[in-house]
């Protein structure tokens, strides 16, 4: 043996532990008002809002028809029945469309049809931003107009859930606009039939919606802190550039300036909904 030669051991590299642990992808989900990090099961649990501040999440269109309908389903289900097709081949239209149906199971940004609400029949809408931002396309026009004229024949009253953030939808052009005043012609012939009309407003409502049948409501209702606007505030400053005031275009300022009626938390809203139903319109 050589003593003068050092003998040449393997080196063997021990790879390095990871001391993050991994955290499963939809466990968790972080507030953004108050910041805290929420398991999303406590966050379905409370109706999809934080039990620490009571932030109201986005909230699926099938989610909230358990919520509001009794027994959580229609009677009568009048939507999906027609399908949005693509008059300016618009690029990426389809696409689009086909991603905002397998995000929310639904044919359109709304779902419609006759239900009871606390025992009493009544016409109810709900849009799904989940679907293209629950923009306003042909569909959803026809459909909302179609249960409004379904309730007037019938005599029943109407609620719709909006929930839009791009109002009008650019890839439909014109066809897409004359669904504001469809929808707001429709309400008129149920005012005329002396019948009710109560328009809920989650976060965000905007746009073409907010301009039509979202705020024709003979009672208004918000979500607490939801944004309500036609456009957004960062195009309002940079238009008349001004400082827009604090709270611009939340639930909370618009009440005070006379914009809605009443702020209900989510947890509430069926049991309000219900008493107010029972209220003849003058």
């Amino acid at each position: 043996m050589d003593w003068f030669r050092k003998p040449k051991y393997m080196t063997v590299r021990v790879p390095k532990k990871d001391k993050k642990a991994a955290i499963p992808e939809n466990l968790v989900t972080r507030c953004p008002a108050c910041n805290e990090i929420i398991f999303n099961k406590e966050i379905e649990s409370a109706d999809r809002t934080c039990p620490k501040c009571n932030h109201h999440f986005h909230m699926p269109a099938l989610e909230r028809l358990r919520l509001l309908a009794d027994n959580g389903i229609f009677l009568e289900q009048l939507s999906g029945r027609i399908k949005a097709t693509d008059p300016l081949g618009f690029p990426g239209y389809q696409e689009k469309l086909e991603k905002g149906k397998k995000n929310t199971s639904l044919e359109d940004a709304v779902i419609g049809g006759i239900c009871t609400v606390g025992g009493i029949r009544t016409g109810l809408a709900i849009t799904d931003f989940g679907f293209m931002g629950g923009s306003m396309g042909s569909v959803l026009g026809e459909e909302v107009a179609r249960l409004i004229e379904r309730c007037c024949q019938e005599k029943i009253p109407v609620i719709i859930v909006s929930s839009s953030g791009g109002g009008a939808r650019m890839q439909e052009g014109i066809i897409s606009l004359m669904q504001m005043a469809k929808t707001s012609a429709a309400l008129a012939r149920l005012a005329e039939a002396g019948l009710l009309f109560v328009s809920v407003l989650a976060d965000p409502t905007g746009g073409g919606v907010t301009a039509s049948f979202a705020m024709l409501g003979d009672i208004i209702i918000a979500e607490p802190n939801a944004l309500i606007m036609f456009a957004g505030p960062r195009v309002i400053e940079q238009t008349i550039r001004q400082h827009l005031p604090k709270r611009f275009q939340r639930a909370e300022f618009l009440q005070e300036h006379g914009m809605i009626d009443m702020i209900v938390k989510r947890q509430d809203l069926k049991k309000t909904l219900a008493r107010l139903l029972t209220v003849p319109r003058s």
